[in-house]
């Protein structure tokens, strides 16, 4: 109690559990799971695996996405009786294209203290093993499940210069590749598939490299994809100077031939083949 009759808040902490081998809990989230008075999980079922593991015996109950907004409002109210209650999504960490922000919120709203216990995540744990620059990114969870919306996705993000991490479902990566290939054209690309679990595979290629293996057999399972930034750059952020100065050196100090010489500048200033030709050709007109 404080101040006379007033009932301190409890806490509402945000538990991020294993994406799929249980033994990625951290020992800070189990010791929250055994010590709150209450764990709300977006699938009791799936929590009762994971508490039992543990044995950990707190009294669950149930927040998913339809009952999100009614099920925060009651969860807020045991929080304002001093209740400490801990939320907890299927995998991963709540709030992250998972239930969870409307139960923050409200918490926030009230005055009632909201604290991460951080742990696993597919974005993250995808990205490390990914081999793609990531020291910034974009995370835009579900890709859309419409053709149309998809290619209308990608070419909004056409031009990203950050590696962007993307969702999608094993029944639709297919059609998805298509899409962001007709959209993107070639593009490497970094699929993680059932992370941390027995049959965890890291697929890493061209979007067509990857469509034709996928295309061999079924893919089952969560699915990450890792798409690398854009790489080209507009002929006007190079020096046109530069480029025909780098093109004579190459042809009469280092013997390329015209095309390799180009090849080799291309890689260099990480710009496309057909604006150094283009450059070219202009010079020549000149």
């Amino acid at each position: 109690m404080q101040n006379g009759d007033e009932v301190k808040t409890g806490v509402v902490y945000i538990v991020a559990t294993p994406i799929g081998n249980l033994k990625d809990m951290t020992i800070r989230g189990i010791e929250v799971l055994k010590g709150v008075h209450l764990v709300a999980a977006e699938d009791t079922r799936r929590a009762r695996i994971l508490l039992d593991a543990y044995g950990i015996t707190t009294p669950v109950t149930s927040l998913f996405e339809h009952n999100e907004d009614k099920k925060s409002a009651v969860l807020t109210s045991l929080l304002l009786t001093g209740k400490d209650i801990a939320y907890i999504t299927d995998a991963g960490t709540p709030g992250i294209s998972d239930p969870g922000y409307v139960l923050v919120r409200q918490a926030i709203k009230n005055g009632i203290r909201v604290i991460p216990i951080p742990g696993a995540s597919a974005v993250i744990a995808g990205l490390s093993a990914a081999g793609i620059p990531a020291g910034s990114f974009i995370f835009d969870g579900y890709i859309p499940p419409s053709s149309a919306k998809r290619k209308k996705y990608y070419e909004g993000v056409r031009h990203e210069k950050r590696a962007i991490v993307l969702y999608e479902s094993p029944r639709r990566l297919l059609s998805s590749l298509a899409d962001m290939k007709e959209v993107l054209g070639e593009r490497q690309v970094v699929m993680l598939r059932e992370l941390t679990k027995v049959f965890e595979e890291i697929v890493r290629g061209g979007i067509t490299e990857l469509m034709a293996r996928i295309a061999q057999g079924s893919v089952r399972g969560e699915i990450t994809l890792i798409l690398s930034p854009d790489r080209t750059k507009a002929v006007a952020e190079i020096p046109e100077t530069a480029v025909i100065r780098r093109l004579f050196d190459k042809k009469t100090k280092g013997g390329c031939s015209g095309r390799d010489a180009i090849d080799a500048i291309a890689r260099e200033l990480d710009i496309p083949r057909k604006q150094i030709y283009e450059l070219v050709f202009s010079e020549k007109k000149k």
